[in-house]
């Protein structure tokens, strides 16, 4: 059945007109599931090192870890495994500062959003900080806001236009709060000098990196092409060795709009899915929206931005050398040599991995203000061998030249998406949530869905077609400490979504996953999976589960956490004891969790913990 593309799509299952796409592969899945049933006896551990582990392993000893599953479901209440308990710990409209309004959904405005918690709360970070004097621990949690929506408006629907423009534009970015712990319970510390609201409203960023000043990211506001105002819809992102947050502008296009005059953008335009419609409307206030009024305002989105959580006065700034696309995660891995290595997915259909490795050395206490601003990025061509060539997107190398529109690096940096079309980088099912085991070094990516893959677009590490249910995998730098910086690497598939998928002896009812999005390891080695889908995909609450990654148990998901009807798990993060799971509940439904009548529903980050104290996943 042949499926209609949208040339300005909405959403991330829709894909994107590309130059140019890589070869199918051959269906390597089938070949491992029909191989497996021939391993037995002492003969299967000879055989079984031909496999991905996650198709080989046994399954038949227990996971290690040491919690009784949630059944799954579907009702309107946040469910945690027995033994843990959940603490609300920051909703939508929360006060941040001893000034800020009481939440009153039915009369709200941008200046009252601005010094409140932000909508659609997703990555959360957890900064230290120092004990206080009240003898209690704490940190910074460091929350980005993704995207506002129409239930915001439920118990205002006469807002006026321009008022609710400006509400959801203060609702987007991020925000860092101060929060301390004492006998087992999380408080926020209202007005604490490091709080701190981002917003497109009012908060100033600086361009870096080779495409910084370049004429495609000049506008009225800013002739130079140096600063920008704000960041929009704010994704996964990740943490540095040096202690600040990144943090990736994802769905950008959908806030940009209207009928250029200057037609020079068009093909970035389309290959972004940048077109006269858009979401929000914003144009009518805000002209920077429109394309008509500033047609390179959209450039100057769709990257990578790095904040310090300890200053709330500095300024943050966007990394233009780790690429433009609808970034999902920036994971920082620390190369055995010092380079630094940054993990991102563009999160749409047949979109694709990337990474960055920076030209210096990291070293502590060091200026690391350029780390991020020199290096190369790379795009990943998956092999149906099991390897992973990293192919560099350098100016002037192979088609990235005149010929092809390219008259230098900042503009192959604009158009990654377009340049990684010409290498022919393996588009991919979505690609997301990234983390990295803390011991091996090996990277998990989740690869969420993509049911517009056809049975001839099928390849080796995207094996299905019509791919409702997504997948996991797992790649393997080369060497004994991983490294990172190599141009090559090894996949497996570690784990497929969807009921019946993965044939593991052991697996309880329960412990299926469905559309994995967010990930995250902790200190174990444990992988943690959120997800996003699961309800439309299989008709269950989207949850967390979480397995072994190493052992007997690997892959052997268990089920941990369950939403309220309508919302996306996201974010997980740990205290660093262990002993803390913060978790972003987004867009629930039902009035979750105040459940009053004058309350709508509110996005909300919740604090996880064992009632005795024990390390989550026991």
């Amino acid at each position: 059945m042949s499926r209609k593309k949208t040339l300005f799509p909405d959403t991330e299952d829709e894909a994107i007109p590309r130059q140019h796409t890589s070869p199918c592969f051959a269906e390597l899945l089938d070949q491992h599931l029909s191989r497996r049933h021939l391993l037995k006896g002492s003969a299967a551990a000879t055989l079984a090192t031909s496999l991905p582990r996650s198709l080989s392993a046994s399954t038949d000893h227990p996971s290690s870890l040491g919690f009784s599953e949630l059944p799954h479901g579907l009702d309107s209440q946040l469910h945690v495994a027995e033994g843990y308990e959940s603490q609300v710990l920051l909703r939508w409209g929360d006060p941040l500062f001893s000034n800020s309004p009481i939440f009153d959904p039915a009369r709200q405005t941008a200046a009252a959003q601005q010094r409140q918690f932000g909508y659609n709360c997703d990555f959360i970070a957890f900064m230290p900080l120092a004990t206080d004097a009240q003898g209690r621990h704490g940190g910074l949690l460091c929350v980005s806001h993704e995207y506002s929506s129409s239930r915001m408006f439920s118990h205002s629907p006469k807002l006026p236009p321009k008022t609710r423009t400006g509400v959801e534009l203060a609702t987007h970015g991020h925000s860092v709060v101060e929060i301390r712990q004492r006998r087992n319970t999380w408080s926020v510390i209202i007005n604490s000098p490091l709080n701190r609201r981002i917003s497109p409203l009012d908060t100033w960023m600086r361009l870096a990196g080779p495409a910084a000043g370049h004429p495609r990211l000049q506008t009225t506001a800013d002739p130079k092409g140096t600063r920008v105002l704000g960041t929009l819809n704010n994704c996964a992102g990740g943490t540095t060795p040096w202690g600040t947050v990144l943090i990736c502008e994802e769905n950008f296009q959908a806030y940009f709009g209207g009928k250029p005059t200057d037609r020079s953008e068009q093909r970035n335009y389309e290959r972004y899915g940048i077109g006269p419609r858009h979401r929000y409307g914003w144009a009518r206030f805000h002209p920077r929206f429109g394309l008509a009024q500033e047609p390179r305002e959209s450039n100057r989105f769709g990257w990578v931005v790095e904040i310090n959580p300890y200053d709330p006065t500095s300024m943050p700034v966007k990394r233009t050398a780790l690429g433009r696309f609808k970034h999902e995660s920036a994971t920082v891995a620390l190369n055995p040599d010092g380079r630094v290595v940054v993990y991102s997915g563009d999160d749409q259909a047949f979109e694709y991995l990337y990474k960055f490795v920076s030209d210096g050395h990291y070293a502590a206490g060091a200026d690391t203000n350029q780390l991020l601003d020199k290096g190369v990025l790379h795009v990943a061509r998956f092999d149906e061998n099991g390897s992973v060539d990293w192919l560099p997107l350098i100016y002037g190398q192979g088609p990235l030249t005149e010929k092809n529109g390219f008259t230098s690096q900042a503009e192959v940096l604009i158009e990654t998406r377009r340049a990684a079309d010409l290498l022919g980088a393996t588009p991919m099912d979505r690609p997301e949530g990234i983390t990295l085991h803390p011991d091996n070094g090996h990277i998990y990516l989740a690869l969420t869905k993509n049911h517009a893959r056809t049975p001839w677009q099928k390849n080796g590490p995207n094996p299905r077609a019509l791919n409702r249910y997504g997948h996991i995998l797992e790649i393997i730098p080369p060497g004994d400490k991983a490294d990172h910086a190599a141009t090559e690497a090894r996949w497996e598939i570690f784990a497929l979504g969807g009921k019946g998928a993965n044939k593991t002896s052991g697996l309880d009812p329960a412990g299926w996953f469905a559309c994995p999005d967010n990930l995250a390891c902790d200190a174990r080695g444990h992988l943690w999976i959120a997800s996003d889908g699961a309800t439309s995909a299989s008709g269950i609450a989207d949850s967390l589960w979480a397995c072994d990654t190493l052992g007997p148990g690997r892959a052997l998901s268990r089920h941990f956490l369950r939403a309220p009807k309508g919302a996306e798990v996201t974010g997980p993060c740990f205290s660093p004891d262990q002993r803390t799971l913060f978790l972003s509940i987004q867009h629930p439904g039902g009035g979750w969790p105040d459940f009053s009548p004058g309350m709508p529903a509110r996005p909300t980050v919740v604090a996880i913990q064992h009632h005795d104290g024990r390390k989550i996943g026991g």
